[in-house]
């Protein structure tokens, strides 16, 4: 799918993060304002970076839809609640991306009119979806749905209470090596609880998101290695994919190809409610185009990753392989 012209030229080059530059791998929450300079302008301050490529992204999103929706989306909102979350989610489109995006209001509700799509979602007053017009039909199931095919993030939603934190909604078609459907209900404990090194976060959890409800819009980073450039690895492979290609993690010494997958995840709050979104944009870096000063940072900060962290990013089997690679990255790149 192309965007609708006159718009795709107009689309930035995407963002560059590189979380791995302090030369530690780090498990830490991490958090800075989302205006803190990254050195990426303008797209540094916002929670939905829209660029070039936007297309390839919206169709791994119709990808993972279409061979099974509960794997990807699952959802537990009260009626008030989805109002208020794609009400949200319709302000930050029409502020960050005016050009992009526009509304109207009409008796019926209003319309937000989407022009890399070039689709035109129909909404009554309490933001349920009506219908879809305009380019390509697409059988969203719901407003939240639809909104989160706009856009090159996932989208996750926690709600906070007087008995703590759960996750209440998950539109989240890049999982790594996760299974969204898995995480509806958890709290932040539960959902990391897999992590090495995430022990004194998980304890911090509740606080981190009182201060993204109060406090927010936040980012952080997450970061590891990959064999692929696919964005989609929930656990689960789609029928006919041989499960061992499908998780990405296989170095094969002979033809080596590694990259490293960023997640940019922001914290946002949703104003009068007890709501969090938390939104995870995925991107690849070819390790073999870095240059000396990041191919040695990211050295330094693999060496950093305990066994039990090397374990969890899939790289314990193929350590020593993988590292004799990017020393001889790095000897090739020496003067």
């Amino acid at each position: 799918m192309t965007p609708a012209a006159p718009f795709h030229h107009r689309l930035p080059p995407p963002a560059r993060y590189r979380p791995w530059l302090s030369g530690r791998y780090e498990t830490g929450p991490g958090l800075r304002r989302l205006d803190s300079d990254q050195g990426n302008g303008a797209a540094d301050t916002r929670i939905f970076q829209l660029d070039r490529d936007w297309d390839g992204y919206i169709e791994a999103k119709h990808r993972a839809r279409a061979e099974a929706l509960d794997k990807y989306v699952a959802m537990d909102l009260a009626p008030e609640e989805q109002i208020a979350c794609c009400r949200h989610v319709i302000d930050i489109l029409l502020r960050e991306h005016p050009r992009l995006f526009a509304w109207e209001d009409t008796p019926e509700g209003g319309i937000l009119s989407c022009m890399l799509s070039g689709q035109r979602l129909y909404l009554d007053p309490a933001c349920r979806l009506q219908h879809v017009g305009g380019a390509r039909h697409v059988p969203y199931v719901s407003t939240l749905d639809a909104l989160a095919c706009q856009v090159q993030e996932d989208l996750v939603l926690v709600r906070l209470g007087g008995g703590g934190d759960s996750v209440c909604a998950l539109h989240v078609c890049f999982p790594n090596h996760w299974a969204p459907a898995d995480k509806l209900g958890r709290d932040f404990a539960a959902l990391h609880a897999p992590v090495p090194g995430m022990e004194r976060t998980r304890q911090r959890g509740p606080a981190l998101l009182q201060a993204a409800l109060k406090k927010g819009p936040y980012v952080r980073f997450a970061w590891g290695l990959a064999t692929d450039t696919r964005l989609n690895h929930h656990p689960e492979p789609p029928p006919g994919h041989d499960p061992e290609a499908w998780q990405g993690r296989c170095f094969d010494p002979s033809r080596p190809r590694l990259f490293v997958r960023v997640e940019r995840q922001t914290l946002s709050g949703l104003p009068g409610t007890r709501l969090v979104l938390f939104t995870i944009r995925t991107r690849f870096t070819d390790v073999a185009a870095l240059d000396d000063g990041e191919l040695d940072a990211l050295i330094r900060a693999l060496d950093s990753m305990s066994p039990a962290q090397r374990r969890y990013k899939g790289l314990a089997a193929r350590w020593p392989a993988v590292r004799q690679w990017l020393d001889a990255l790095a000897a090739r790149a020496a003067p």
